[in-house]
């Protein structure tokens, strides 16, 4: 015998019906992987900034022009791109922390963008870039496919919600007030 969604059982409990869906979702980015996801998030902003403003700086004055106009146009997409990380990453943990609702958290989303920000140069200027820049670069597009994922996979398990259900007390307390009323 099937069971529909209304009808389906826990077989340790007789009458009850099964609890809503876990929202896997939420349950992973308020998990100890979303701390992993934050600290690699945050040491590769810094290690990124260290990197740009020191060795990497060096790097690009050796570089021919075209090397050198796609090095600043990389660095450029490099750094917007792990802003953009790092603002999701910190909009996620103050909803672990209780610091931001999910709705807080929602309506403060749309200043983050997770668009796909691929490579923008040709491949054999990228080539031509020092192999840090080249490193950090392919390091951030991985994040930042894992975080647009988890982003993704949140929303879809909010969508898909199941409504609240109305308590039968409630129920029974405006079948009173109905009745009373007319």
């Amino acid at each position: 015998m099937g069971y529909t969604d209304e009808t389906r059982r826990d077989p340790s409990t007789a009458d009850a019906p099964l609890a809503a869906p876990i929202p896997f979702a939420r349950r992973l980015a308020a998990s100890v992987a979303f701390t992993a996801l934050f600290k690699e998030g945050m040491d590769l902003v810094e290690d990124t900034a260290a990197y740009l403003d020191g060795p990497g700086r060096e790097e690009s004055r050796r570089l021919a022009r075209p090397a050198a106009i796609a090095y600043a146009s990389e660095s450029m997409r490099l750094t917007t791109r792990l802003m953009q990380v790092a603002s999701w990453l910190l909009l996620q943990r103050a909803v672990n922390e209780g610091e931001l609702t999910p709705a807080q958290a929602m309506s403060e989303k749309h200043r983050v963008r997770l668009a796909d920000q691929g490579i923008g140069c040709a491949a054999d200027l990228f080539d031509a870039l020092p192999p840090t820049l080249k490193e950090f670069t392919v390091k951030s597009l991985r994040l930042q496919a894992r975080v647009a994922h988890l982003d993704r996979s949140i929303a879809a398990a909010d969508d898909f919600a199941p409504p609240p259900r109305a308590s039968a007390v409630a129920a029974q307390v405006e079948r009173l007030r109905q009745a009373f009323t007319h």
